[in-house]
Protein backbone atom coordinates (compact mmCIF):
# COMPACT_ATOMS: atom_id res chain seq x y z
CA UNK A 1 0.00 0.00 0.00
CA UNK A 2 1.47 3.33 -1.13
CA UNK A 3 1.55 6.36 1.11
CA UNK A 4 -0.39 9.46 0.12
CA UNK A 5 1.48 12.17 -1.78
CA UNK A 6 2.24 15.61 -0.46
CA UNK A 7 -0.96 17.74 -0.41
CA UNK A 8 -3.30 15.05 -1.80
CA UNK A 9 -6.19 17.34 -2.79
CA UNK A 10 -3.94 19.89 -4.47
CA UNK A 11 -2.21 17.05 -6.34
CA UNK A 12 -5.58 15.66 -7.40
CA UNK A 13 -6.62 19.10 -8.70
CA UNK A 14 -3.47 19.29 -10.82
CA UNK A 15 -3.90 15.75 -12.19
CA UNK A 16 -7.55 16.42 -13.09
CA UNK A 17 -6.66 19.66 -14.89
CA UNK A 18 -3.44 18.54 -16.65
CA UNK A 19 -3.81 14.81 -17.37
CA UNK A 20 -6.31 12.38 -18.84
CA UNK A 21 -6.07 9.91 -15.98
CA UNK A 22 -9.26 8.23 -14.80
CA UNK A 23 -10.93 9.18 -11.55
CA UNK A 24 -10.04 5.79 -10.08
CA UNK A 25 -6.35 6.21 -10.89
CA UNK A 26 -6.23 9.69 -9.34
CA UNK A 27 -8.23 8.55 -6.32
CA UNK A 28 -5.95 5.55 -5.80
CA UNK A 29 -2.80 7.68 -5.99
CA UNK A 30 -4.08 10.54 -3.81
CA UNK A 31 -5.90 8.26 -1.34
CA UNK A 32 -9.25 9.91 -2.03
CA UNK A 33 -12.68 8.58 -2.91
CA UNK A 34 -13.49 8.44 -6.65
CA UNK A 35 -16.63 10.51 -6.06
CA UNK A 36 -14.49 13.17 -4.39
CA UNK A 37 -12.24 13.26 -7.47
CA UNK A 38 -15.36 13.51 -9.66
CA UNK A 39 -16.51 16.43 -7.50
CA UNK A 40 -13.14 18.12 -8.10
CA UNK A 41 -13.63 17.69 -11.85
CA UNK A 42 -17.16 19.13 -11.62
CA UNK A 43 -15.94 22.10 -9.57
CA UNK A 44 -17.98 21.14 -6.51
CA UNK A 45 -15.02 20.07 -4.33
CA UNK A 46 -11.71 21.76 -3.53
CA UNK A 47 -12.80 25.16 -4.77
CA UNK A 48 -10.03 27.72 -4.38
CA UNK A 49 -7.30 25.07 -3.98
CA UNK A 50 -4.37 25.65 -6.29
CA UNK A 51 -3.08 22.52 -8.01
CA UNK A 52 0.25 21.08 -6.92
CA UNK A 53 2.52 19.63 -9.58
CA UNK A 54 3.78 16.21 -8.40
CA UNK A 55 6.46 16.19 -11.12
CA UNK A 56 8.31 19.22 -9.77
CA UNK A 57 8.22 17.73 -6.27
CA UNK A 58 9.67 14.45 -7.62
CA UNK A 59 6.60 12.44 -6.58
CA UNK A 60 5.76 11.37 -10.15
CA UNK A 61 7.58 11.22 -13.47
CA UNK A 62 6.22 12.18 -16.91
CA UNK A 63 6.91 8.66 -18.16
CA UNK A 64 4.82 7.16 -15.37
CA UNK A 65 1.92 9.52 -16.09
CA UNK A 66 2.07 8.77 -19.82
CA UNK A 67 2.08 5.03 -19.14
CA UNK A 68 -0.95 5.34 -16.86
CA UNK A 69 -2.82 7.47 -19.40
CA UNK A 70 -2.30 4.78 -22.06
CA UNK A 71 -3.52 1.95 -19.79
CA UNK A 72 -6.33 2.61 -17.23
CA UNK A 73 -5.32 -0.52 -15.31
CA UNK A 74 -1.90 0.93 -14.41
CA UNK A 75 -1.65 2.26 -10.84
CA UNK A 76 0.44 5.33 -10.09
CA UNK A 77 3.13 4.93 -7.44
CA UNK A 78 5.28 7.46 -5.67
CA UNK A 79 8.71 7.87 -7.19
CA UNK A 80 11.57 6.84 -4.89
CA UNK A 81 12.98 9.75 -2.97
CA UNK A 82 16.42 10.92 -4.01
CA UNK A 83 17.15 12.23 -0.55
CA UNK A 84 18.28 9.67 2.00
CA UNK A 85 17.35 10.65 5.52
CA UNK A 86 19.47 9.15 8.29
CA UNK A 87 17.70 6.76 10.60
CA UNK A 88 16.76 8.16 13.96
CA UNK A 89 18.50 6.19 16.66
CA UNK A 90 16.45 5.40 19.70
CA UNK A 91 18.12 6.75 22.77
CA UNK A 92 17.34 5.96 26.35
CA UNK A 93 15.57 8.52 28.41
CA UNK A 94 18.04 10.87 30.03
CA UNK A 95 17.94 12.14 33.59
CA UNK A 96 15.03 14.28 34.63
CA UNK A 97 15.70 18.00 34.22
CA UNK A 98 15.35 19.97 37.41
CA UNK A 99 15.08 23.78 37.35
CA UNK A 100 17.92 25.66 39.00
CA UNK A 101 15.57 27.16 41.58
CA UNK A 102 14.53 23.67 42.73
CA UNK A 103 17.87 21.90 42.79
CA UNK A 104 18.63 23.07 46.32
CA UNK A 105 15.47 21.31 47.51
CA UNK A 106 16.56 17.89 46.25
CA UNK A 107 18.04 16.72 49.60
CA UNK A 108 14.81 17.65 51.40
CA UNK A 109 12.78 15.69 48.84
CA UNK A 110 15.10 12.69 49.15
CA UNK A 111 14.75 12.75 52.92
CA UNK A 112 10.95 12.84 52.57
CA UNK A 113 10.95 9.86 50.21
CA UNK A 114 13.28 7.86 52.46
CA UNK A 115 11.12 8.45 55.53
CA UNK A 116 7.63 8.17 54.05
CA UNK A 117 8.24 5.49 51.44
CA UNK A 118 10.89 3.08 52.70
CA UNK A 119 9.68 0.51 50.18
CA UNK A 120 11.09 2.55 47.28
CA UNK A 121 14.34 1.34 45.79
CA UNK A 122 17.35 3.58 45.26
CA UNK A 123 16.79 3.68 41.50
CA UNK A 124 13.19 4.81 41.99
CA UNK A 125 14.15 7.61 44.36
CA UNK A 126 16.87 8.70 41.97
CA UNK A 127 14.32 8.92 39.14
CA UNK A 128 11.78 10.85 41.19
CA UNK A 129 14.19 13.36 42.72
CA UNK A 130 16.69 13.48 39.85
CA UNK A 131 19.63 12.83 42.12
CA UNK A 132 22.71 10.61 42.19
CA UNK A 133 23.39 7.48 44.20
CA UNK A 134 26.17 9.23 46.12
CA UNK A 135 23.85 11.96 47.39
CA UNK A 136 21.13 9.44 48.21
CA UNK A 137 23.52 7.26 50.18
CA UNK A 138 24.88 10.25 52.08
CA UNK A 139 21.36 11.28 53.16
CA UNK A 140 20.52 7.72 54.20
CA UNK A 141 23.66 7.42 56.33
CA UNK A 142 23.41 10.98 57.72
CA UNK A 143 26.79 11.88 56.22
CA UNK A 144 25.49 14.67 54.00
CA UNK A 145 27.24 17.98 54.54
CA UNK A 146 23.89 19.68 55.28
CA UNK A 147 22.22 16.89 57.25
CA UNK A 148 21.66 19.04 60.33
CA UNK A 149 19.44 21.55 58.51
CA UNK A 150 17.54 19.19 56.21
CA UNK A 151 13.78 18.96 56.57
CA UNK A 152 11.59 16.44 54.69
CA UNK A 153 9.52 18.09 51.95
CA UNK A 154 7.12 16.49 49.48
CA UNK A 155 8.79 16.29 46.03
CA UNK A 156 5.40 16.82 44.36
CA UNK A 157 4.92 20.10 46.21
CA UNK A 158 8.47 21.12 45.27
CA UNK A 159 7.78 20.39 41.60
CA UNK A 160 10.50 17.75 41.30
CA UNK A 161 8.01 15.10 40.11
CA UNK A 162 4.31 14.69 39.48
CA UNK A 163 1.85 12.91 41.72
CA UNK A 164 1.22 10.41 38.94
CA UNK A 165 4.92 9.48 38.77
CA UNK A 166 5.11 9.11 42.55
CA UNK A 167 2.01 6.90 42.72
CA UNK A 168 3.33 4.76 39.88
CA UNK A 169 6.69 4.15 41.57
CA UNK A 170 5.01 3.37 44.91
CA UNK A 171 2.67 0.91 43.21
CA UNK A 172 5.61 -0.82 41.55
CA UNK A 173 7.48 -1.06 44.84
CA UNK A 174 4.47 -2.48 46.70
CA UNK A 175 3.89 -4.99 43.93
CA UNK A 176 7.37 -6.45 44.43
CA UNK A 177 7.06 -6.62 48.22
CA UNK A 178 5.64 -9.81 49.80
CA UNK A 179 2.22 -9.44 51.35
CA UNK A 180 2.43 -9.30 55.15
CA UNK A 181 -0.19 -11.09 57.21
CA UNK A 182 -2.43 -8.57 58.95
CA UNK A 183 -4.14 -9.50 62.23
CA UNK A 184 -7.54 -7.83 62.30
CA UNK A 185 -8.32 -9.11 65.79
CA UNK A 186 -11.59 -10.71 66.88
CA UNK A 187 -14.44 -10.35 64.42
CA UNK A 188 -18.20 -10.86 64.79
CA UNK A 189 -19.74 -14.04 63.51
CA UNK A 190 -22.04 -13.86 60.54
CA UNK A 191 -25.83 -13.90 60.95
CA UNK A 192 -26.05 -17.33 59.30
CA UNK A 193 -23.94 -18.85 62.07
CA UNK A 194 -25.54 -17.05 65.00
CA UNK A 195 -29.16 -17.55 63.89
CA UNK A 196 -28.77 -21.01 62.37
CA UNK A 197 -29.51 -24.30 64.13
CA UNK A 198 -26.96 -25.28 66.69
CA UNK A 199 -25.30 -28.68 66.23
CA UNK A 200 -25.85 -31.25 68.95
CA UNK A 201 -23.10 -31.33 71.51
CA UNK A 202 -20.93 -34.39 71.14
CA UNK A 203 -19.07 -33.90 74.37
CA UNK A 204 -19.73 -34.75 78.01
CA UNK A 205 -19.60 -32.72 81.16
CA UNK A 206 -16.17 -34.11 81.85
CA UNK A 207 -14.94 -32.59 78.58
CA UNK A 208 -16.33 -29.20 79.56
CA UNK A 209 -15.17 -29.04 83.17
CA UNK A 210 -11.99 -31.04 82.64
CA UNK A 211 -12.75 -33.76 85.26
CA UNK A 212 -15.60 -35.43 87.08
CA UNK A 213 -17.24 -33.32 89.80
CA UNK A 214 -15.82 -34.07 93.23
CA UNK A 215 -18.38 -34.74 95.99
CA UNK A 216 -18.11 -32.37 98.94
CA UNK A 217 -16.50 -33.74 102.12
CA UNK A 218 -18.98 -35.32 104.53
CA UNK A 219 -19.51 -33.32 107.70
CA UNK A 220 -20.07 -35.12 111.01
CA UNK A 221 -22.88 -32.76 111.87
CA UNK A 222 -24.87 -34.00 108.87
CA UNK A 223 -25.47 -37.43 110.63
CA UNK A 224 -27.11 -35.84 113.71
CA UNK A 225 -30.86 -36.32 113.86
CA UNK A 226 -32.51 -33.19 115.27
CA UNK A 227 -35.65 -35.01 116.53
CA UNK A 228 -33.69 -37.54 118.53
CA UNK A 229 -31.68 -34.76 120.17
CA UNK A 230 -34.81 -32.91 121.27
CA UNK A 231 -36.38 -36.20 122.52
CA UNK A 232 -33.39 -36.84 124.78
CA UNK A 233 -33.62 -33.30 126.13
CA UNK A 234 -37.31 -33.84 127.02
CA UNK A 235 -36.51 -37.08 128.85
CA UNK A 236 -33.87 -35.37 130.94
CA UNK A 237 -36.30 -32.61 131.87
CA UNK A 238 -38.99 -35.05 133.01
CA UNK A 239 -36.58 -36.98 135.23
CA UNK A 240 -35.57 -33.78 136.99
Amino acid sequence: MNTAPLMPKATAVWLVENTSLTFDQIADFCKLHPLEVKGIADGEVAQGIKGHDPITSNQLTREMIAKAEANPDVHLTLAPSKVRLPEVKKTTRGPRYTPLSRRQDRPNAILWLVRNHPELKDAQIMRLAGTTKTTLQAIRERTHWNSASLSPLDPVTLGLCSQLDLDLEVARANKDRPQAAVDHGATLLSAEITTGPRPEASFSKEDVFGSKPVAPAKNEDDDIDVDSVFAKLKDLKVKE
